[in-house]
């Protein structure tokens, strides 16, 4: 069954019991009857009569229900089965999630928009952040959310653990503020304990302006989601006289109160705001100051609060360089809450040395993980400590209702009718701070392949979050847009998610991992224990999205898929775009219809089915009729099978099938726009007929098969693959494997007007990782290619590894992509979302898909 002949809704109930318009009301004949033995039988006596009487008294009664029912089965129309949850057992609320699992990880650097934004893994949270005034091109800007256009030359953390320590530079035109992160937990504290953040600010005099002045200007924020007030220490604030910024008081944790704690002379003001809206704090603070600027000529708040303020901002202003201690004390309220004792273990000296301690810890943990220093040199070293931290850095906390197209159009232009999904939290990692602060289903299970290795419980955390996120078809979002302050980030025409279109099933690649990881005894009985336990839990979930998988973007032929969601309308795009493949514009049938056959999903679907069988063998779960795993992964690994579907001899290559002709080109002609006016616009032009053929387009799709390891390692079809992979004029180059060949017609070509070449010749590190572990699996595998494919791994790993660490040492960032030509990144930064597998490919850590 293809995802073209699902319905989004179902269909409204009517009921079976409403009356009969035509008929009358029933009458009673008091005429007495004849027996057949001639005698007359009464129609009434008094018994009857009471009998009659108590039927009609029960089925006014019956009627009555039935016409509320009726009516409330109209007003309260059921949910349409895109946002209608999976009926299955929440994974997050396996016991091992809870307790003090839950607590610890309570508190977080979860606000990954954020140069730096604290909150707690809770819908309605105290949230924390830090603001600051820069100066770009001669003028001031207040910093607070990671953009491009603040062009900080670096930022970033460079050590994280994911839990409670956390180390970040941040490098704004000649500033530099280096900002740490610790929790603690103590008998006294409020649930999920204390935090504290230290901020140093320091000044490359050579870049800066002094012009500017001598000294910097921070924000510091809290704003409490739930609406309690927040009650400043004082009118006057003065941080030698007392540490007190804020108190206040919350269900979760207790009393709390805010501190500052600093040996530089720091001068502080503050101002306290009244809002429902958290997305735009920053506008409450400029306006502030605006307004303060127009009355006393003066940049600073204006020492003042709205009534009931739920956000108070405090100003601080220091001379270079200046340290500050920020912490907030939980659990004040108890009567042995020790909140002197506890600020001063969490400032000054006490915080220096345990700050130290964590970042030794950390180093120590890298080396144990990885062992990085036997595998790279030093430079290596340095850039794979600072993307692990910054992938666990960037781990956030999310809640909110997702909007679900129901209409079917994939033309972005139009009005798209949508409904929202069940109120959600999502916990989870982001591509990029700046350009892709949210969840993402396929960069999530690349993100995992490294977590998982770092820290199992936080891994599984996240996994079962996203598949908590299912709804009753087995589909789930690709894209998570949850919360004010994410929709903000999101233009409206791409915020509504179409249920009929997936995402490749990453998730399935650290699952597969960590079951091998389970094979291999590389877990404790705890970690063992609890994996299993999650598997259980999560079996019925993962099985609903197989299915989800292999019943709607099945093709018309058997084990052939393709992915939902093409646009077969379009006019403006040169090849029509597969978002849901996650490869966005790589070059498919240049005229999508059901008689594709993706080669990719192909590929996705063996790994999900073999993972699935690997499953049940582990938890000995009985095969059942139609859910033959096993079965699947036999028949998608047939690779007689899958050359007959997808081999072209001509080629040596395996590509998609389809409806496809080369001779589509872009070209600009005058389209009528209405009202009889025309303008010159980019549009497609097709001057042959598409036909059903292989679209000849070498690149990452056609190495899936390899990267599965799908080819037997004495089958010729190898040696092809490691000739298109090794070749100069087709995919390789001194930086990694370009996503598209030189000789493709697409390559770098736009695909319109307005989207310059994605997937069609940059470097992704994703698709790199995924092929240098299928290299070192045919490097150990007897057969003729072993030694071929043992030296363009080592060169491959090199040549990544090389230009990485390069571009971070050169532009102090991971990049989304990397130039073919020199190897220069590109897209967003920082992108420590897959590209921080680099870690993994130091540390030759493959696992076994």
């Amino acid at each position: 069954m293809t995802g073209s002949g699902r319905t989004t809704a179902r269909s409204r109930v009517r009921s079976s019991s409403e009356p009969d318009a035509g008929e009358g009301r029933p009458k009673f004949n008091r005429r007495r009857a004849t027996s057949k033995y001639g005698g007359s039988i009464p129609l009434f006596d008094n018994v009857s009569i009471k009998i009659v009487l108590a039927i009609s008294f029960i089925a006014f009664f019956i009627i009555l229900f039935l016409i509320r029912h009726l009516v409330n089965s109209v007003a309260e129309p059921r949910l349409p089965r895109a946002v209608t949850p999976l009926p299955a057992p929440k994974i997050m609320d396996l016991d091992q999630f809870q307790g003090e699992h839950k607590e610890s990880l309570y508190w977080g650097t979860y606000r990954p928009y954020l140069y730096l934004g604290i909150r707690a893994r809770t819908p309605q949270s105290l949230m924390a952040g830090l603001m600051w005034i820069g100066v770009k091109d001669g003028r001031y800007h207040l910093r607070h959310v990671c953009r491009h256009e603040d062009d900080l030359s670096t930022y970033g953390w460079k050590k994280h653990n994911g839990r409670d320590y956390g180390h970040q530079v941040l490098v704004d035109h000649g500033m530099i503020l280096t900002t740490e992160f610790l929790k603690s937990k103590g008998d006294d504290s409020g649930y999920g304990g204390d935090w504290a953040v230290r901020i140093d600010v320091q000044v490359d005099k050579s870049k800066w302006n002094e012009e500017f002045g001598r000294g910097a200007q921070l924000f510091f924020y809290l704003a409490d989601e739930g609406g309690n007030v927040l009650d400043v220490s004082r009118e006057n604030l003065d941080s030698r006289e007392s540490s007190l910024l804020a108190s206040g008081s919350r269900s979760d944790i207790g009393d709390w109160q805010l501190h500052l704690k600093s040996k530089d002379d720091l001068k502080l003001h503050y101002s306290g705001f009244h809002t429902p809206h958290f997305h735009n704090l920053s506008d409450l603070v400029e306006e502030n100051l605006a307004s303060q600027i127009r009355k006393h000529a003066q940049l600073q708040l204006s020492d003042s609060s709205d009534e009931s303020s739920n956000v108070l901002a405090f100003q601080i202003l220091g001379g270079f360089p200046f340290t500050t201690d920020i912490v907030l004390i939980s659990g004040t309220d108890s009567g042995s809450s020790r909140v002197e004792e506890r600020i001063n273990s969490l400032t000054g000296a006490s915080l220096s040395n345990e700050l130290k301690y964590k970042e030794q810890a950390f180093d120590e943990k890298i080396e144990k993980v990885f062992n990085l220093t036997e595998k790279v040199d030093s430079e290596s070293v340095s850039a794979g400590k600072a993307a692990i931290g910054s992938l666990l850095g960037g781990i956030g906390y999310f809640y909110g209702q997702s909007k679900i197209a129901l209409s079917r159009t994939l033309n972005f232009r139009e009005h798209v009718d949508y409904v929202s999904y069940w109120p959600a939290e999502l916990y989870t990692a982001v591509p990029s701070r700046s350009f892709f602060p949210r969840g993402f289903l396929w960069d999530e299970g690349f993100h995992q392949l490294l977590i998982w290795r770092w820290d199992i419980r936080i891994s599984l955390d996240i996994i079962g979050h996203w598949l908590d996120l299912m709804n009753v078809d087995g589909w789930i979002p690709r894209e998570q847009i949850l919360g004010a302050e994410a929709l903000s980030r999101v233009p409206d025409e791409f915020v509504p998610q179409h249920p009929t279109n997936g995402n490749p099933p990453t998730m399935f690649l650290a699952l597969s991992d960590i079951i091998t990881g389970l094979k291999n005894n590389e877990f404790t009985a705890k970690d063992r224990s609890e994996i299993s336990m999650f598997l259980e839990r999560s079996f019925v979930r993962l099985e609903a999205w197989f299915q989800w998988f292999n019943t709607t973007q099945s093709g018309k032929q058997t084990s052939s898929y393709y992915w939902h969601g093409r646009d077969n309308r379009t006019m403006r795009e040169l090849n029509p775009k597969s978002l849901s493949s996650g490869l966005d514009d790589y070059p498919r049938a240049s005229h999508p219809s059901e008689d594709e056959r993706h080669l990719d999903l192909r590929c996705w679907m063996l790994l999900a089915a073999d993972c699935m069988h690997s499953i049940e063998k582990l938890l000995d779960k009985e095969t059942r009729p139609g859910k033959n795993y096993g079965s699947t992964a036999k028949l998608l690994s047939d690779h007689e099978l899958l050359n007959q579907m997808h081999f072209d001899d001509a080629y040596g290559a395996y590509f998609d099938f389809g409806n496809h002709t080369e001779k589509a080109q872009l070209k600009w002609k005058e389209m009528e726009t209405g009202q009889n006016y025309a303008s010159r616009q980019l549009v497609r032009d097709v001057s042959k007929r598409p036909v059903l053929r292989f679209v000849p387009h070498i690149g990452y799709v056609s190495l899936f098969p390899f990267m599965g390891r799908i080819i037997p390692p004495g089958s010729w079809i190898l040696e092809k693959q490691l000739e298109l992979i090794s070749n100069n004029s087709l995919l390789w180059t001194d930086y990694g494997l370009r996503s598209l060949a030189k000789t493709s017609s697409m390559y770098m070509k736009r695909n319109t007007e307005h989207d310059p070449p994605y997937w069609r010749g940059p470097i992704w590190i994703n698709m790199n990782y995924r092929i240098l572990s299928a290299l070192h699996h045919y490097s150990k595998e007897n057969g003729p290619y072993q030694d071929k494919a043992k030296a363009i791994y080592t060169e491959l790993r090199s040549n990544l590894i090389r230009n990485i660490v390069r571009n971070y040492q050169e532009t102090g960032f991971f990049w989304e992509q990397y130039d073919q030509v020199k190897g220069k990144g590109k897209g967003a930064r920082p992108f420590t979302g897959w590209t921080s597998l680099v870690v993994l490919i130091m540390a030759e850590a493959y696992g076994t898909i």
